[in-house]
Protein backbone atom coordinates (compact mmCIF):
# COMPACT_ATOMS: atom_id res chain seq x y z
CA UNK A 1 0.00 0.00 0.00
CA UNK A 2 0.95 3.61 -0.57
CA UNK A 3 -0.64 5.94 2.00
CA UNK A 4 -1.53 9.59 1.49
CA UNK A 5 -0.82 11.65 4.60
CA UNK A 6 -2.63 14.98 4.59
CA UNK A 7 -1.37 17.28 7.33
CA UNK A 8 -2.73 20.82 7.76
CA UNK A 9 -1.12 23.61 9.79
CA UNK A 10 -3.51 26.09 11.43
CA UNK A 11 -1.95 29.23 12.83
CA UNK A 12 -2.81 32.84 13.61
CA UNK A 13 -0.38 35.14 15.46
CA UNK A 14 -1.24 37.92 17.88
CA UNK A 15 -0.23 40.83 15.65
CA UNK A 16 1.20 43.95 17.26
CA UNK A 17 -0.43 47.32 16.97
CA UNK A 18 1.59 50.31 15.73
CA UNK A 19 3.42 50.71 19.03
CA UNK A 20 5.61 53.81 18.89
CA UNK A 21 8.47 55.23 20.94
CA UNK A 22 6.00 57.54 22.68
CA UNK A 23 3.97 54.55 23.94
CA UNK A 24 6.93 53.16 25.89
CA UNK A 25 6.29 53.50 29.61
CA UNK A 26 2.70 54.58 28.97
CA UNK A 27 0.83 51.55 27.61
CA UNK A 28 0.99 47.76 27.70
CA UNK A 29 -1.59 47.48 24.90
CA UNK A 30 0.86 45.71 22.63
CA UNK A 31 -1.50 43.66 20.50
CA UNK A 32 -4.06 44.81 17.95
CA UNK A 33 -7.15 43.04 19.22
CA UNK A 34 -9.46 44.60 16.65
CA UNK A 35 -7.32 43.54 13.70
CA UNK A 36 -6.62 40.08 15.11
CA UNK A 37 -10.34 39.47 15.61
CA UNK A 38 -11.15 40.77 12.12
CA UNK A 39 -8.62 38.48 10.45
CA UNK A 40 -9.61 35.42 12.48
CA UNK A 41 -13.29 35.89 11.66
CA UNK A 42 -12.49 36.41 7.99
CA UNK A 43 -10.35 33.26 7.79
CA UNK A 44 -12.94 31.31 9.77
CA UNK A 45 -15.62 32.25 7.24
CA UNK A 46 -13.46 31.69 4.16
CA UNK A 47 -11.45 28.65 5.27
CA UNK A 48 -11.89 26.98 8.66
CA UNK A 49 -15.65 26.48 8.73
CA UNK A 50 -16.21 25.46 5.08
CA UNK A 51 -13.12 23.22 4.95
CA UNK A 52 -13.94 21.52 8.25
CA UNK A 53 -17.44 20.82 6.91
CA UNK A 54 -15.92 19.48 3.66
CA UNK A 55 -13.57 17.14 5.52
CA UNK A 56 -16.44 15.94 7.70
CA UNK A 57 -18.39 15.08 4.55
CA UNK A 58 -15.41 13.22 3.11
CA UNK A 59 -15.04 11.11 6.24
CA UNK A 60 -18.73 10.16 6.09
CA UNK A 61 -18.73 9.65 2.32
CA UNK A 62 -15.71 7.35 2.40
CA UNK A 63 -16.90 5.57 5.56
CA UNK A 64 -13.82 6.64 7.47
CA UNK A 65 -11.29 5.80 4.77
CA UNK A 66 -10.34 9.46 4.41
CA UNK A 67 -8.06 10.56 7.23
CA UNK A 68 -5.91 13.60 7.94
CA UNK A 69 -3.98 15.41 10.67
CA UNK A 70 -3.84 18.92 12.08
CA UNK A 71 -1.51 20.99 14.16
CA UNK A 72 -3.22 24.08 15.55
CA UNK A 73 -0.97 26.61 17.27
CA UNK A 74 -1.83 27.68 20.79
CA UNK A 75 -2.21 31.28 19.65
CA UNK A 76 -4.78 30.20 17.06
CA UNK A 77 -6.64 28.12 19.64
CA UNK A 78 -6.75 31.07 22.03
CA UNK A 79 -8.16 33.32 19.32
CA UNK A 80 -10.79 30.74 18.41
CA UNK A 81 -11.85 30.42 22.03
CA UNK A 82 -12.08 34.19 22.32
CA UNK A 83 -13.64 35.21 19.00
CA UNK A 84 -14.86 32.15 17.08
CA UNK A 85 -15.87 29.28 19.39
CA UNK A 86 -17.91 27.75 16.58
CA UNK A 87 -14.63 27.03 14.77
CA UNK A 88 -13.24 25.22 17.78
CA UNK A 89 -16.46 23.21 17.98
CA UNK A 90 -16.06 22.19 14.34
CA UNK A 91 -12.53 20.93 15.04
CA UNK A 92 -13.87 18.98 18.02
CA UNK A 93 -16.41 17.32 15.76
CA UNK A 94 -13.60 16.25 13.45
CA UNK A 95 -11.71 14.83 16.44
CA UNK A 96 -14.82 12.86 17.42
CA UNK A 97 -14.83 11.02 14.07
CA UNK A 98 -11.69 9.09 15.07
CA UNK A 99 -10.27 9.85 11.61
CA UNK A 100 -8.38 13.04 12.48
CA UNK A 101 -5.12 13.18 14.43
CA UNK A 102 -3.95 16.29 16.29
CA UNK A 103 -0.21 16.83 16.56
CA UNK A 104 1.87 18.71 19.11
CA UNK A 105 3.96 21.82 18.48
CA UNK A 106 5.18 24.81 20.47
CA UNK A 107 2.27 26.60 22.12
CA UNK A 108 3.25 30.00 20.70
CA UNK A 109 4.53 28.92 17.27
CA UNK A 110 8.00 29.99 18.38
CA UNK A 111 11.61 29.32 17.44
CA UNK A 112 12.46 28.54 21.06
CA UNK A 113 14.29 25.44 19.82
CA UNK A 114 17.00 27.77 18.51
CA UNK A 115 17.40 29.89 21.62
CA UNK A 116 16.18 28.32 24.86
CA UNK A 117 15.68 24.57 25.29
CA UNK A 118 13.94 25.04 28.63
CA UNK A 119 11.41 27.39 27.07
CA UNK A 120 11.00 25.02 24.13
CA UNK A 121 10.10 22.17 26.48
CA UNK A 122 7.69 24.37 28.44
CA UNK A 123 5.85 25.47 25.31
CA UNK A 124 5.61 21.95 23.91
CA UNK A 125 4.26 20.57 27.19
CA UNK A 126 1.78 23.42 27.41
CA UNK A 127 0.52 22.68 23.90
CA UNK A 128 0.37 18.94 24.57
CA UNK A 129 -1.81 19.60 27.64
CA UNK A 130 -4.09 21.81 25.56
CA UNK A 131 -4.60 19.15 22.87
CA UNK A 132 -5.53 16.65 25.58
CA UNK A 133 -8.00 19.12 27.10
CA UNK A 134 -9.65 20.31 23.90
CA UNK A 135 -9.61 17.21 21.68
CA UNK A 136 -9.17 14.29 24.05
CA UNK A 137 -6.04 13.03 22.28
CA UNK A 138 -2.54 12.29 23.49
CA UNK A 139 -0.25 13.69 20.77
CA UNK A 140 2.38 11.17 19.73
CA UNK A 141 3.80 13.08 16.76
CA UNK A 142 5.56 16.43 16.96
CA UNK A 143 5.55 19.16 14.35
CA UNK A 144 7.94 22.00 15.10
CA UNK A 145 7.24 25.60 14.11
CA UNK A 146 7.56 26.03 10.33
CA UNK A 147 8.62 22.37 10.10
CA UNK A 148 12.06 23.29 11.51
CA UNK A 149 13.91 20.04 12.15
CA UNK A 150 17.48 18.91 12.84
CA UNK A 151 19.17 16.01 14.60
CA UNK A 152 19.22 18.02 17.84
CA UNK A 153 15.57 19.06 17.64
CA UNK A 154 14.54 15.48 16.89
CA UNK A 155 16.47 14.32 19.98
CA UNK A 156 14.64 16.89 22.10
CA UNK A 157 11.31 15.61 20.79
CA UNK A 158 12.40 12.03 21.45
CA UNK A 159 13.36 12.92 25.02
CA UNK A 160 9.87 14.37 25.48
CA UNK A 161 8.35 11.02 24.53
CA UNK A 162 7.24 11.60 20.94
CA UNK A 163 7.25 8.70 18.49
CA UNK A 164 7.57 10.83 15.37
CA UNK A 165 8.51 14.23 14.03
CA UNK A 166 7.63 15.89 10.72
CA UNK A 167 10.21 17.48 8.44
CA UNK A 168 10.74 19.00 5.01
CA UNK A 169 11.85 16.74 2.19
CA UNK A 170 14.47 19.24 1.06
CA UNK A 171 16.73 18.26 -1.83
CA UNK A 172 19.90 19.27 0.04
CA UNK A 173 18.88 16.92 2.85
CA UNK A 174 17.87 13.85 0.86
CA UNK A 175 20.19 13.75 -2.13
CA UNK A 176 19.23 10.57 -4.02
CA UNK A 177 16.93 9.26 -1.29
CA UNK A 178 13.15 9.19 -1.61
CA UNK A 179 10.89 11.61 0.27
CA UNK A 180 8.32 8.85 0.57
CA UNK A 181 10.05 6.63 3.11
CA UNK A 182 10.35 6.68 6.93
CA UNK A 183 13.75 7.73 8.34
CA UNK A 184 15.43 8.14 11.72
CA UNK A 185 17.48 11.28 12.40
CA UNK A 186 21.11 10.71 13.34
CA UNK A 187 21.68 10.54 17.08
CA UNK A 188 18.14 9.31 17.81
CA UNK A 189 17.26 5.86 19.06
CA UNK A 190 13.49 5.66 18.69
CA UNK A 191 11.85 8.64 17.00
CA UNK A 192 10.92 8.43 13.29
CA UNK A 193 10.98 11.21 10.70
CA UNK A 194 8.18 11.73 8.17
CA UNK A 195 9.03 14.09 5.33
CA UNK A 196 6.95 16.49 3.29
CA UNK A 197 6.74 15.91 -0.45
CA UNK A 198 7.23 19.58 -1.23
CA UNK A 199 6.62 19.46 -4.99
CA UNK A 200 3.26 17.72 -4.70
CA UNK A 201 2.28 19.75 -1.62
CA UNK A 202 3.14 23.04 -3.30
CA UNK A 203 1.18 22.08 -6.42
CA UNK A 204 -1.88 22.56 -4.22
CA UNK A 205 -0.67 25.18 -1.74
CA UNK A 206 1.07 27.59 -4.15
CA UNK A 207 0.63 26.70 -7.81
CA UNK A 208 -3.04 25.73 -7.88
CA UNK A 209 -4.34 29.12 -9.08
CA UNK A 210 -1.30 30.12 -11.16
CA UNK A 211 -2.54 30.35 -14.73
CA UNK A 212 1.06 30.59 -15.98
CA UNK A 213 1.82 27.12 -14.58
CA UNK A 214 2.13 24.50 -17.29
CA UNK A 215 -0.19 22.14 -15.37
CA UNK A 216 -2.95 24.69 -14.84
CA UNK A 217 -5.78 23.97 -14.32
CA UNK A 218 -5.04 21.26 -11.76
CA UNK A 219 -7.91 18.80 -11.50
CA UNK A 220 -8.47 16.10 -8.91
CA UNK A 221 -8.24 13.49 -11.65
CA UNK A 222 -4.85 14.80 -12.81
CA UNK A 223 -3.40 15.06 -9.31
CA UNK A 224 -4.61 11.57 -8.40
CA UNK A 225 -3.01 10.22 -11.58
CA UNK A 226 0.36 11.66 -10.50
CA UNK A 227 0.06 9.85 -7.19
CA UNK A 228 -1.06 6.60 -8.84
CA UNK A 229 2.01 6.74 -11.09
CA UNK A 230 4.41 6.56 -8.12
CA UNK A 231 6.43 3.34 -7.83
CA UNK A 232 4.83 0.65 -5.63
CA UNK A 233 7.71 0.70 -3.13
CA UNK A 234 6.91 4.30 -2.11
CA UNK A 235 5.23 3.80 1.26
CA UNK A 236 3.61 7.20 1.87
CA UNK A 237 3.23 10.69 0.39
CA UNK A 238 3.36 13.59 2.85
CA UNK A 239 1.05 16.35 1.65
CA UNK A 240 1.76 18.99 4.30
CA UNK A 241 0.46 22.54 3.90
CA UNK A 242 -1.05 25.57 5.60
CA UNK A 243 -4.77 25.05 6.14
CA UNK A 244 -5.34 28.65 5.10
CA UNK A 245 -4.43 27.47 1.58
CA UNK A 246 -8.13 26.71 1.16
CA UNK A 247 -10.26 29.81 0.73
CA UNK A 248 -7.70 32.32 2.04
CA UNK A 249 -4.53 31.91 -0.06
CA UNK A 250 -6.36 30.09 -2.85
CA UNK A 251 -9.77 31.68 -3.11
CA UNK A 252 -12.97 29.70 -3.51
CA UNK A 253 -13.41 30.90 -7.10
CA UNK A 254 -10.17 29.11 -8.08
CA UNK A 255 -12.02 25.83 -7.64
CA UNK A 256 -9.84 24.65 -4.75
CA UNK A 257 -12.83 23.50 -2.67
CA UNK A 258 -14.26 21.51 -5.56
CA UNK A 259 -10.82 20.00 -6.09
CA UNK A 260 -10.63 18.83 -2.47
CA UNK A 261 -14.23 17.63 -2.56
CA UNK A 262 -13.38 15.25 -5.39
CA UNK A 263 -9.79 14.29 -4.61
CA UNK A 264 -10.17 11.60 -1.89
CA UNK A 265 -12.44 9.38 -3.95
CA UNK A 266 -10.21 9.83 -7.01
CA UNK A 267 -7.23 8.65 -4.96
CA UNK A 268 -9.10 5.75 -3.37
CA UNK A 269 -10.20 4.52 -6.79
CA UNK A 270 -6.80 2.84 -7.04
CA UNK A 271 -6.68 -0.23 -4.74
CA UNK A 272 -3.03 0.38 -3.80
CA UNK A 273 -3.81 3.71 -2.10
CA UNK A 274 -5.29 4.66 1.24
CA UNK A 275 -5.21 7.58 3.67
CA UNK A 276 -3.43 7.46 7.02
CA UNK A 277 -2.45 9.92 9.71
CA UNK A 278 1.21 10.37 10.73
CA UNK A 279 0.72 8.24 13.82
CA UNK A 280 -0.82 5.45 11.75
CA UNK A 281 2.13 5.48 9.36
CA UNK A 282 4.52 5.05 12.28
CA UNK A 283 2.47 2.11 13.52
CA UNK A 284 2.78 0.15 10.27
CA UNK A 285 5.94 1.35 8.49
CA UNK A 286 9.49 0.57 9.58
CA UNK A 287 12.39 3.00 9.45
CA UNK A 288 14.40 2.30 6.29
CA UNK A 289 17.59 4.24 7.13
CA UNK A 290 19.15 6.98 9.21
CA UNK A 291 19.12 10.51 7.83
CA UNK A 292 21.63 13.15 8.89
CA UNK A 293 20.05 16.56 9.52
CA UNK A 294 23.04 18.46 10.95
CA UNK A 295 21.55 21.93 10.41
CA UNK A 296 17.95 23.11 10.84
CA UNK A 297 15.81 22.62 7.75
CA UNK A 298 12.41 24.32 7.37
CA UNK A 299 9.63 24.41 4.77
CA UNK A 300 10.05 28.12 4.05
CA UNK A 301 11.32 29.85 0.94
CA UNK A 302 13.64 28.45 -1.72
CA UNK A 303 16.49 27.96 0.78
CA UNK A 304 14.52 25.69 3.15
CA UNK A 305 16.48 27.05 6.13
CA UNK A 306 16.02 29.65 8.91
CA UNK A 307 16.79 32.76 6.86
CA UNK A 308 13.10 33.69 6.64
CA UNK A 309 13.22 34.47 10.38
CA UNK A 310 16.88 34.80 11.39
CA UNK A 311 18.59 35.80 8.18
CA UNK A 312 19.52 39.43 8.86
CA UNK A 313 20.89 41.59 11.68
CA UNK A 314 17.48 43.01 12.63
CA UNK A 315 15.96 39.57 13.03
CA UNK A 316 18.86 38.08 14.96
CA UNK A 317 19.20 41.14 17.18
CA UNK A 318 15.50 41.18 18.01
CA UNK A 319 15.46 37.42 18.64
CA UNK A 320 18.49 37.59 20.94
CA UNK A 321 17.06 40.56 22.85
CA UNK A 322 13.76 38.75 23.29
CA UNK A 323 15.27 35.56 24.72
CA UNK A 324 17.57 37.55 26.99
CA UNK A 325 14.34 38.40 28.87
CA UNK A 326 13.23 34.76 29.20
CA UNK A 327 14.50 34.26 32.79
CA UNK A 328 12.87 37.52 33.92
CA UNK A 329 9.58 36.58 32.25
CA UNK A 330 9.47 33.17 33.91
CA UNK A 331 10.41 34.63 37.30
CA UNK A 332 7.61 37.17 36.93
CA UNK A 333 5.13 34.34 36.35
CA UNK A 334 6.38 32.45 39.39
CA UNK A 335 6.16 35.63 41.47
CA UNK A 336 2.51 36.26 40.65
CA UNK A 337 2.61 38.21 37.35
CA UNK A 338 1.80 35.54 34.75
CA UNK A 339 0.38 38.17 32.40
CA UNK A 340 3.89 39.56 31.84
CA UNK A 341 5.22 36.13 30.94
CA UNK A 342 2.28 35.55 28.59
CA UNK A 343 2.97 38.87 26.85
CA UNK A 344 6.58 37.78 26.45
CA UNK A 345 5.54 34.41 25.04
CA UNK A 346 3.26 36.03 22.48
CA UNK A 347 6.34 37.92 21.28
CA UNK A 348 8.15 34.61 20.66
CA UNK A 349 5.76 33.82 17.79
CA UNK A 350 7.89 33.42 14.68
CA UNK A 351 5.69 35.71 12.55
CA UNK A 352 7.13 38.80 14.25
CA UNK A 353 10.57 37.91 12.87
CA UNK A 354 9.20 36.83 9.49
CA UNK A 355 7.88 40.38 9.03
CA UNK A 356 11.47 41.67 9.41
CA UNK A 357 12.75 39.61 6.48
CA UNK A 358 14.48 41.61 3.73
CA UNK A 359 14.72 38.84 1.11
CA UNK A 360 13.02 40.60 -1.78
CA UNK A 361 14.07 38.02 -4.39
CA UNK A 362 12.29 34.80 -5.34
CA UNK A 363 10.31 34.76 -2.10
CA UNK A 364 9.79 38.48 -1.63
CA UNK A 365 6.18 38.54 -2.76
CA UNK A 366 5.34 35.80 -0.26
CA UNK A 367 6.81 37.80 2.62
CA UNK A 368 5.03 41.00 1.58
CA UNK A 369 1.72 39.14 1.28
CA UNK A 370 1.82 38.02 4.91
CA UNK A 371 3.22 41.19 6.52
CA UNK A 372 0.94 43.90 7.99
CA UNK A 373 3.83 46.40 7.87
CA UNK A 374 4.94 48.71 5.08
CA UNK A 375 8.55 47.58 5.46
CA UNK A 376 10.69 45.10 7.43
CA UNK A 377 12.24 48.05 9.27
CA UNK A 378 8.80 49.19 10.47
CA UNK A 379 8.20 45.68 11.80
CA UNK A 380 11.53 45.78 13.64
CA UNK A 381 10.87 49.20 15.20
CA UNK A 382 7.41 48.26 16.44
CA UNK A 383 8.69 45.00 17.92
CA UNK A 384 11.67 46.62 19.67
CA UNK A 385 9.47 49.38 21.12
CA UNK A 386 7.20 46.74 22.63
CA UNK A 387 10.19 44.78 23.90
CA UNK A 388 11.64 47.92 25.50
CA UNK A 389 8.41 48.56 27.39
CA UNK A 390 8.06 44.93 28.47
CA UNK A 391 11.67 44.86 29.70
CA UNK A 392 10.92 47.88 31.93
CA UNK A 393 7.79 46.24 33.31
CA UNK A 394 9.67 43.02 34.05
CA UNK A 395 12.40 44.99 35.81
CA UNK A 396 9.82 46.80 37.96
CA UNK A 397 8.16 43.49 38.82
CA UNK A 398 11.53 42.08 39.88
CA UNK A 399 12.27 45.11 42.05
CA UNK A 400 8.83 44.90 43.66
CA UNK A 401 9.29 41.22 44.39
CA UNK A 402 12.75 41.90 45.80
CA UNK A 403 11.40 44.61 48.07
CA UNK A 404 8.58 42.40 49.31
CA UNK A 405 11.03 39.58 49.93
CA UNK A 406 13.29 41.88 51.96
CA UNK A 407 10.36 43.21 54.00
CA UNK A 408 9.11 39.71 54.61
CA UNK A 409 12.53 38.60 55.79
CA UNK A 410 12.70 41.57 58.16
CA UNK A 411 9.35 40.76 59.71
CA UNK A 412 10.30 37.14 60.14
CA UNK A 413 13.53 38.08 61.86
Amino acid sequence: MTSIVFYFQVHQPFRLRRYTFFDIGRSDAYFDGTENERILRRVAEKCYLPMNALLQRQIVRTRGRFRCAFSISGTALEQMQRWAPEVLDSFRRLADTGCVEFLAETSHHSLACMADEDEFRRQVERQRDRIRELFGQEPRVFRNTELVCSNRIARLAEEMGFDGILGEGADQLLGWRSTHRVYRPEGCERIALLLRSYRLSDDIAFRFSNKQWSEWPLTAEKFASWLHALPPHETFVGLFMDYETFGEHQWRDTGVFSFMEELPERILAHPRFDFRTPGQILAVQDVVARLDVPHPVSWADAERDLTAWLGNHMQRGAHDALYALAPDARRAAEAGSPELCEMWRKLTTSDHFYYMCIKWFSDGDVHKYFSPYTSPHDAYIAFMNVLDDLARRLARAARTQGTQGTQGAGRTG
